[in-house]
């Protein structure tokens, strides 16, 4: 199990999360960040810093987003693991579920 970066990150991205991570395991997308499912050590501190509750574990995401659990998987399985967010710098796509949602202006 992981954690998972759901609907309520897209477009918002503040990145509290990554300042808390300890294992530098999540990236940014162009408009979300993504949990990396193998280098998540199920730590939880990236949870509670959300200031959007979009971190879930992964058994716990709302239904109506359970897709993000397939995503932040699937954004990675041509990078592989590059074993740390820092220095890989940002993802060049956002998964396709992602790339759909319509484009929230920031308030």
């Amino acid at each position: 199990m992981t954690y998972v970066i759901a609907q309520p990150c897209v477009d918002l991205k503040d990145k509290a999360c990554v300042d808390e991570c300890p294992v530098d395991c999540i990236y940014e997308g162009p408009r979300k960040m993504y949990i990396h499912p193998d280098e998540c050590v199920d730590c939880g501190a990236c949870e509670p810093v959300c200031p959007v509750e979009a971190v879930f574990y992964e058994d716990a995401v709302p239904t109506e987003w359970s897709g993000y659990a397939t995503a932040d998987r699937e954004v990675f399985v041509r990078l592989g693991s590059p074993s740390g967010a820092a220095a890989h710098g940002m993802l060049p796509l956002d998964h396709a579920m992602v790339a759909a949602e319509p484009v929230r202006e920031a308030s």
